[in-house]
């Protein structure tokens, strides 16, 4: 009885359209069109670590030369919220929102515009040292997300782009 209702699950999981984003690894249509993407300079450290973390990303995927641009834009804020009694901030919060663009080589048409973003909450210490090397320290974490985010969106796009199969 347990083999008989694991295929009918199996089955039915076929069936519900799912499809592996990155089907045919390095040699897929989406890999190929992630493969083709060139990040346009990003102003800031910030901007340096987000440029650099997208170009790690997408430098293992195989296209042939540059097809598309990506333009990004950051906003990089820290505000502080915790408060002692002696006005002293004891927390910050480090936002990084980006607002990019993906722009077609060939025309210079706009074919995306859309906005990622992260934040992390960073404890104020008595050391000052201490305070920008985590304050540092988020910002690279947050380059890496905004990373993740942006990939993965134009990943989502190039699926349905045409640049793999239609969904069924």
């Amino acid at each position: 009885m347990k083999p008989l209702l694991s295929l009918l699950l199996l089955a039915s999981l076929s069936a519900c359209g799912l499809r592996p984003v990155y089907s045919g690894g390095s040699q897929g249509a989406v890999a190929q069109a992630l493969g083709r993407v060139e990040v346009q300079p990003i102003e800031g450290k910030g901007g340096w670590l987000v440029r650099n973390a997208l170009n790690d990303r997408l430098a293992a995927m195989s296209g042939t030369g540059p097809g598309y641009k990506l333009v990004v834009k950051l906003d990089d804020n820290i505000s502080g919220f915790g408060l002692r009694s002696d006005a002293a901030v004891t927390r910050e919060r480090r936002t990084l929102r980006a607002r990019y663009q993906l722009i077609d080589g060939a025309t210079g048409a706009q074919i995306l515009d859309d906005t990622a973003g992260s934040d992390v909450g960073i404890d104020v210490v008595s050391s000052e040292y201490a305070t920008i090397a985590a304050e540092d320290t988020a910002l690279e974490r947050l380059s890496q997300t905004i990373a993740d985010q942006i990939v993965a969106r134009l990943a989502r796009f190039a699926t349905r782009d045409g640049s793999q199969d239609k969904p069924r």
